[in-house]
């Protein structure tokens, strides 16, 4: 066993992540997106074959020379259902204790940040 700690990822936030994923790049190819969203082929190409069937992402076949290329894109479809359920469902029941601290960890250095640049700039004014 690797010395990293177990991961598990419920399926909603699997589905979630693959969405923002594919809204952020706009499409990606089948090995970037499970490469980019952290998960095994093998293993969650069901999931990626459910929110195809929910018509959440679209699939397409690309030839490129002598390969053939899975290309997904999101749909609209996929991005409501993103902001309209997902994304209110993690702020109500977020993934880990560990994430939260972690974002609120980040907002307060974001605003020390902020503080300490207003106050730079008051300075130099």
């Amino acid at each position: 066993m690797s010395g990293s700690p177990i991961s598990y990822r419920d399926r909603i936030y699997i589905v979630k992540d693959v969405i923002l994923k594919l809204v952020e790049y706009g499409e990606l190819n089948q090995t970037a997106l499970v490469s980019f969203c952290g998960l095994n082929l093998k293993k969650h190409k069901p999931i990626l074959e459910d929110i195809e069937r929910n018509e959440l992402i679209e699939r397409r076949e690309a030839t490129i020379g002598k390969r053939t290329v899975t290309i997904y894109k999101p749909t609209q479809k996929g991005m409501a259902f993103c902001s309209d359920i997902l994304e209110p469902y993690e702020k109500m029941f977020p993934r880990r204790k560990d994430e939260i601290k972690k974002r609120e960890d980040n907002a307060t250095a974001e605003n020390e940040k902020k503080v300490n640049t207003d106050l730079i700039m008051l300075v130099l004014i």
